[in-house]
């Protein structure tokens, strides 16, 4: 298992949907962030824009965006993705994020943190919500939300490594 040991967070990120309540230090969350923008991107085009949401009316707002992201409500952060429009290579940019939004996930995971992903992206409806509730400016896309916080909740990683969808040509 020498490759699980070097990426240990690869196998032990899980989705954590219940938070304690207490605030996400400043560092952790730079720290974060960082490891978002670390991300890969198409021609190294880095459309991405971070927004760190701990205002509770509005990560309640956000909670109600799509009927998986009632978990929102009670995490004391979210960070949403966003990309802009206006990039070198714009059919990417949502590739780009997704690489970036995992990054997030990643790192919240090693710095002892739970998230979820919350699918937004690529539905229109869910994507302009999100856009309204933030305020985000023309041409700035909303992505996804992760919600972030300390676990409330104990998951075991799960083994899904398959097989038989492996080809070699």
């Amino acid at each position: 298992m020498f490759e699980a040991e070097r990426h240990e967070n690869l196998f032990h990120r899980v989705s954590i949907r219940r938070y304690e309540e207490r605030p996400v230090e400043d560092e952790k969350i730079r720290q974060i962030l960082k490891a978002a923008f670390a991300a890969p991107s198409a021609g190294n085009q880095q459309p991405w824009e971070f927004y760190v949401v701990r205002d509770k009316d509005t990560i309640a707002a956000l909670s109600e965006v799509s009927p998986y992201a009632g978990c929102l409500k009670k995490a004391p952060l979210a960070i949403v993705p966003c990309y802009t429009t206006e990039c070198i290579f714009p059919d990417y940019a949502q590739i780009d994020l997704s690489i970036a939004t995992e990054h997030i996930w990643l790192e919240a995971d090693a710095l002892g943190l739970g998230a979820v992903w919350l699918g937004i992206a690529p539905l229109e409806d869910r994507m302009q919500k999100v856009e309204e509730i933030l305020g985000l400016p023309e041409g700035l896309r909303a992505f996804a939300i992760v919600a972030l916080g300390y676990p409330a909740e104990e998951k075991k990683p799960q083994d899904r490594f398959r097989e038989d969808r492996i080809h070699y040509v």
